[in-house]
């Protein structure tokens, strides 16, 4: 019955500074290169984790992946557009010729569909960290290869910024959701985010739950102040969200149910409102993970490197390619998210689970992938799950939508819906003023989602059991063993 939340997300190096930066020309920090790395902090988390809770040993947890990367794996369609689609931005960052071509374009071409795909310096480098320990990546020889190739490649991160680095243990944050508590991670995490989106939505009726089905929310109005409810809560994750380290962030006002109805009152139920210009960027690049174990034991876990390739930045000798997750801070001094040394960046990661009434289990395990649309996507799934009474696969598998500016720190209008909505829908939407773009059926860029529900309670019960489903949208599968 006890809930804990790990943050791993990483800090800018000591020698951050955004007045030099401003000072040599820049208005905002680029989004890939060496100025967009913050310190690696994933590593750190799995063995922080590892040493709380792991059962298996390293080897065995690294087994798999180290296969992988020594033997290969056949190129795939996502695959090779991803790498084609990140090359132009990377030699415009990097130059022709940088590590990111060396390993994963090593044949100065696209990758035909089926060849090979081996990572051996990446290979050698989670064997390092299987004999000589996780904390060998920070702390020991991999942590003084990485400073060398860090610097080699333009990074402000030293080694003391790798060795000092921490993970965070907290406890959630939560909400009540018409009777059902949905738990997340706390900021730096968007997680914030996404309930105070559910809150706005519980100041309204929702539909009966024969509104709700494999082909989405047979209800216009109920789309809308979606739509209306995630330009509110993402003027507020503008305004607040930053690491709480740095600023006194109102977590818990943000999250009242008072600020959710002052909110509520002020949508249109007749027209789509324009919000103000967004002060944050735009982009994804992350996988969601759900797990239950025969003891009832669940995980949520969301990791990133933003925006696919992330930085670019791939160093040859230990395989590593490193995120830009940096590429989010501003370098507005004003800004509550402006950059500084030691500081976590904002970031659109919310792990999540939902617990009935009184209930110490939880019932559902789920999160998403999807940068800004995570906690609209969250948003849907839930709403299906409790509003809907949906199972899982239905409630991940329906069509969705998801509002955004069409271009970085644009105002929040442009709303994508999957064309499996009911046309009228949409057509009423339009006609509300949302600019609808339809979109081809399960768009894979508005998301993934999976979800794990704990049924009867779970395999820690006499008669529970466990239903698990993936997107369909992505290239994820349900396991059982």
């Amino acid at each position: 019955g006890r809930q804990t939340a790990l943050n791993g997300s990483g800090r800018a190096p000591a020698a951050a500074d955004a007045a030099a930066l401003r000072a040599g020309g820049l208005d905002h920090l680029p989004y890939r290169g060496p100025l967009t790395i913050t310190v690696p902090g994933a590593v750190r988390s799995w063995s922080d984790a590892h040493a709380r809770h792991g059962r298996l040993t390293r080897a065995e947890i690294l087994a798999p992946a180290i296969e992988l990367a020594w033997d290969g794996f056949p190129a795939w369609d996502g695959f090779i557009g991803a790498v084609e689609n990140t090359l132009p931005a990377v030699v415009e960052a990097l130059g022709p010729g940088s590590g990111f071509e060396q390993v994963y374009r090593p044949l100065g071409r696209p990758w035909r569909p089926g060849e090979r795909v081996r990572l051996p310096a990446l290979a050698a480098t989670l064997e390092r960290l299987a004999d000589a320990g996780f904390d060998d990546f920070y702390d020991g020889d991999i942590g003084e290869r990485q400073a060398r190739g860090l610097a080699a490649a333009g990074s402000a991160i030293v080694l003391d910024d790798l060795r000092t680095h921490a993970s965070t243990w907290t406890e959630p944050i939560a909400t009540d959701y018409r009777g059902v508590r949905v738990t997340t991670h706390r900021p730096n995490s968007s997680g914030i985010v996404a309930l105070e989106l559910l809150n706005i939505l519980e100041s309204f009726e929702a539909p009966s739950p024969a509104a709700f089905g494999p082909e989405g929310v047979a209800d216009a109005p109920w789309v809308h102040l979606g739509i209306e409810a995630a330009k509110l809560a993402m003027a507020d994750r503008d305004r607040w969200l930053t690491d709480p380290e740095f600023l006194e962030i109102p977590v818990e006002r943000l999250l009242s149910k008072d600020h959710a109805r002052e909110l509520a009152a002020g949508i249109d139920s007749g027209r789509a409102a324009l919000p103000p210009a967004a002060t944050n960027p735009r982009g994804g690049g992350t996988i969601y993970l759900a797990t239950v174990d025969g003891e009832g034991n669940a995980v949520s876990l969301i990791e990133s490197n933003y925006m696919g390739f992330g930085s670019g930045v791939v160093d040859a000798v230990t395989g590593i390619h490193y995120q830009n997750r940096g590429s989010y801070f501003s370098l507005e001094p004003s800004h509550p998210n402006v950059l500084a040394p030691g500081k976590r960046t904002l970031h659109t990661l919310l792990p999540g689970m939902l617990f009935r009434s009184g209930e110490r289990r939880p019932w559902i395990v789920t999160g998403a992938m999807g940068g800004d649309a995570q906690p609209q996507i969250h948003a849907q799934v839930v709403s299906s799950l409790v509003d809907g009474r949906v199972d899982v696969a239905t409630a991940v598998g329906a069509p969705r939508w998801f509002v955004d500016g069409d271009e970085h720190f644009a105002p929040p209008v442009a709303v994508r819906a999957e064309r499996r909505y009911p046309a009228d829908v949409l057509d009423a939407l339009e006609a509300l003023g949302h600019p609808v773009t339809r979109t081809i059926p399960f768009n894979g860029n508005l998301g993934h989602a999976h979800a794990i529900e704990l049924v009867d309670g779970g395999p820690a019960t006499a008669d529970g059991s466990v239903a698990a489903a993936t997107d369909p949208r992505s290239a994820g599968l349900p396991a059982v063993w």
